[in-house]
């Protein structure tokens, strides 16, 4: 039987070990510290996770690409089995880290993410001693929506004699699918490590790898055609996270949505002016199923759209209107249960004049539209997003959606946001050419922590020393950093405490304040 390998893509160890118990409980074999995981938490999560799964198959994926008998030494020395380097790197880096291993007791794993010729690569570093090879399709290729390399699959595997890993979307419902192509290792991620139920996520895997038919929409990537049924299962807000805050229609709000009532579908752009509807209700009769015609109105009070205009677009199959502009008979519209997003609402409407154009590109709450984007809306707003990314965004924002699932677990069990993201930990440090301040709480109040890029010139290393010198150079400043960021409760930690030298800064405990 094909291991499952549980890739740990996380940022917190914490939860880290928390995901990996629970998913080994359900079936998982080995266990794989993340190429996240090890850059957030270095080789210390290495050695936890030894120290937690004695009896495991760990792997530090590291991903090699130079000094790789530095790395695996690293690694195995933490307490890895297996060292990722990837198939890009140089023979010689491959060759070093083989023979690292062969010292250290680590066998290496070559990835082949974004190797041209994926066969022949495997073919080549088979012959450096490496122990097993990887077909990894990365997350970023994934998220446009491209095809798992099957094909590719069964190809190296006929050309190798070593063991074949497989990586990159893999989920319960297309696991089996590997495992007859002959993969003997099967590393899931985000399929397990996003779910609210880690257990049943890895036995639903391992049913999958045996030959069972499980049926899962979870971490499944979508295509073009998939595009309406991928932005129908996220909300705006995933879909802004995602995209960057990108596309988001600033001043566009929903006048006649239900609650959790959603528009989806393609763009058909309207330019006109104020008042004028003829071009937003001549847009109607280009209307194809599930458009949502966008109105270009440039923000102006009189209305372009009401409630006879909304049964024609209705009847032709329309799925939501956007103006950014003004809409009335919102009450009749509302009965209608058609989606309606404007700028604002006013009873009186213009005169049909004709001016503006259909079909051309506008700009809405600050956003470009072409006719063709996608459009999506519920009640946060109304985001765009350009139909060349759409693919990638769509996927993308299910795996915001996704991920929150394991959040919102975790809060249910007992923790807070701030503590599953560990906040105070992850706060941008300080770049400050002079002196970064955070608090610490002691027996005796909040003491003052202070980094210098050098030591005070007159510093000879013991806390009494640095005091006076302290206190003559920068007190005055020092005193005016902590009244601020106290001011704005801006309370932090720091791990440097007391007086230490490293790497040519110096960290002081002031007195009290």
């Amino acid at each position: 039987m094909p291991s499952l390998q549980l890739a740990l893509d996380l940022m917190q160890l914490g939860r880290a070990v928390v995901i990996a118990h629970e998913a080994v409980d359900g079936g998982a074999d080995w266990i794989e510290a993340g190429t996240p995981l090890i850059k957030s938490e270095g080789a210390e999560a290495v050695r936890t996770l030894r120290r937690e799964f004695p009896g495991r198959k760990l792997i530090a994926d590291t991903k090699t690409m130079d000094v790789g008998a530095f790395e695996v030494e690293i690694m195995a020395k933490a307490g890895a089995d297996v060292v990722t380097v990837l198939g890009l790197a140089d023979d010689s880096t491959i060759e070093e880290a083989v023979m690292a291993g062969r010292k250290y007791g680590a066998d290496i794993m070559v990835d082949m993410i974004n190797v041209p010729d994926k066969v022949s690569r495997a073919v080549q570093v088979e012959k450096l001693g490496v122990a097993y090879i990887c077909l990894h399709m990365g997350i970023d290729t994934q998220m446009r929506g491209e095809e798992p390399p099957i094909d590719i699959l069964k190809k190296i595997v006929a050309a190798v004699s070593v063991p074949v890993a497989v990586a990159g979307g893999i989920t319960a419902e297309n696991a089996g699918q590997y495992v007859e192509a002959g993969a003997s290792d099967v590393i899931v991620g985000g399929a397990i490590i996003k779910t609210g139920d880690i257990k049943k996520a890895a036995e639903d895997i391992k049913k999958s790898m045996a030959g069972a038919k499980v049926s899962t929409d979870l971490a499944k990537k979508y295509t073009e055609e998939d595009l309406f049924e991928a932005f129908s299962r996220v909300s705006t807000c995933n879909i802004s996270d995602a995209f960057h805050k990108q596309g988001v229609m600033a001043g566009i709000l929903p006048q006649s949505l239900a609650h959790r009532q959603r528009m989806v579908g393609r763009a058909l752009t309207v330019q006109t002016t104020n008042g004028d509807w003829a071009k937003p209700v001549e847009a109607i009769d280009r209307v194809k199923k599930g458009d949502v015609i966008v109105v270009d109105v440039g923000g102006a009070p009189v209305a372009v759209w009401g409630e006879l205009a909304t049964c024609s677009a209705m009847v032709m199959g329309a799925a939501g209107i956007v103006i950014d502009g003004a809409i009335r008979d919102i009450d009749d519209i509302r009965d209608l249960g058609f989606p309606a997003f404007s700028r604002t609402v006013a009873p009186c409407a213009g005169e049909p004049k004709g001016y503006g154009g259909i079909g051309i590109e506008v700009t809405v709450g600050g956003q470009r539209v072409r006719t063709g984007d996608w459009i999506v809306g519920d009640e946060s707003g109304v985001v765009v997003i350009p139909k060349e990314s759409a693919v990638e965004v769509a996927n993308r924002a299910l795996d915001v959606h996704e991920r929150e699932d394991r959040t919102r677990e975790e809060i249910r069990r007992g923790s807070t946001l701030s503590k599953v993201n560990e906040l105070a930990k992850w706060e941008p440090v300080s770049r400050s050419a002079h002196a970064r301040i955070g608090g610490l709480c002691g027996r005796d109040g909040p003491n003052i922590v202070m980094e210098l890029k050098r030591p005070p010139a007159d510093a000879i290393g013991s806390r009494k020393d640095l005091g006076p010198a302290l206190e003559k150079e920068t007190e005055s400043a020092l005193r005016q950093m902590i009244e601020k960021d106290y001011a704005h409760g801006m309370v932090g930690r720091t791990l440097l405490y007391g007086t230490s030298f490293h790497k040519k800064r110096t960290c002081v405990t002031s007195r009290t304040v």
